[in-house]
């Protein structure tokens, strides 16, 4: 437990002393976010730094490495010992980085052409399934159960070809998800608070149960999650509305992979819609509003991703903001009773109290 508190607290202090210099830095680059002609009621936000999510990069990154580190322990005082990493928590912070890389490359095709027009659409999918097929084989090599878990007891083995497909799909489309739903200031950096928590306990539980779940690695990734809770909380400090900087499609996407890696290395495969609820909804409006138009040539939104058709009906962005991590909330608390009933009915005999 000691090692998360560290974990966490170190990538929130990093984040939220570093992200005023970031500021400052980006602001004096002129590098700020573009607004969508459509969004009227954003045009404020337009100049307002962004790639934001590079300090989130650094907070998460030396979080993680410093949990590595004991300096004092109860029964023998001040030491210096180092613990060892586990390639399932290398591989989350891989997946993390990664694709936050290709959000990276999205953002400064933007800067440089000075426009809200990144990568196109292809470039950018390529980079994600690089990103993603490099993780697959990282997960096999590193002896992860290549199955599809369904509950506790129950799996679908996949192979190795046919996991490395589950990983290509729930890496891009968590990645994407997550992209779409960061459009309101704070609303990912908040609601991503609360579901990397709930990923912090499921791996810290997971960790304490091991005869249980025999999932490998399972503090390293307390550890990350730890991580990437501390940066996020400590960016939302600057990010919350009205924001003074914007974690891009740098943190977004970074984000994205960093929960599609936890939900295939703890094992939680399914968990991962209700946990990510919020960001499954969004990204579902999408396409139903891609597909309405296509075929029946009508809108179901005024505005999509979802977010956007609420502030059209006149909700303040603050309202929506609020209440999307209400359903965000709402979801983990589904998410997390669900787990913690198949563990109980794996240990209680198939009995829940």
């Amino acid at each position: 437990m000691i090692s998360l508190l560290i974990a966490g607290a170190v990538s929130f202090v990093l984040t939220i002393l570093l992200t005023p210099v970031a500021i400052r830095v980006l602001r004096n680059r002129d590098i700020g976010q573009f607004i969508q002609a459509e969004l009227e009621g954003h045009s404020h936000k337009r100049g307002t730094p962004t790639m934001g999510g590079l300090v989130m990069w650094l907070g998460v990154t030396v979080g993680y490495v410093a949990a590595h580190v004991r300096l004092f322990s109860f029964s023998d005082g001040v030491v210096f010992e180092t613990l060892a990493f586990a390639p399932q928590g290398a591989l989350a912070l891989f997946a993390f980085l990664g694709m936050g890389f290709i959000g990276f490359l999205d953002d400064y095709a933007k800067y440089a052409r000075k426009q809200n027009l990144g990568l196109t659409k292809r470039w950018k999918f390529l980079g994600q399934l690089l990103i993603a097929g490099l993780f697959a084989w990282g997960a096999v090599a590193a002896g992860v159960d290549p199955s599809f878990q369904v509950t506790n007891t129950f799996s679908i083995a996949l192979g190795p070809v046919f996991y490395t497909v589950l990983v290509l799909v729930m890496l891009t489309g968590s990645a994407n998800a997550v992209n779409l739903t960061d459009g309101l200031d704070g609303l990912v950096a908040g609601s991503g608070a609360l579901i990397f928590g709930a990923y912090m306990l499921i791996a810290f539980w997971e960790f304490r149960n091991i005869t249980v779940y025999s999932v490998d690695g399972a503090l390293d990734l307390g550890m990350f999650a730890a991580g990437v809770v501390g940066a996020v909380a400590g960016f939302l400090w600057w990010n919350a509305a009205p924001a003074q900087i914007i974690m891009g499609d740098t943190g977004s996407q970074a984000l994205g992979g960093a929960l599609a890696s936890l939900a295939l290395l703890t094992r939680t495969h399914l968990l991962l819609v209700l946990l990510g609820g919020l960001y499954v909804m969004v990204a579902v409006s999408v396409i139903l509003q891609v597909f309405s138009f296509r075929v029946f040539g009508r809108r179901i939104f005024k505005m999509a991703p979802l977010h956007h058709h609420f502030e059209l009906k006149g909700w303040p962005e603050t309202t929506v903001i609020v209440r999307f991590w209400i359903v965000a909330g709402l979801f983990v608390a589904l998410g997390i009773g669900i787990f913690y009933a198949d563990f109980l009915l794996v240990t209680e005999g198939g009995v829940l109290p």
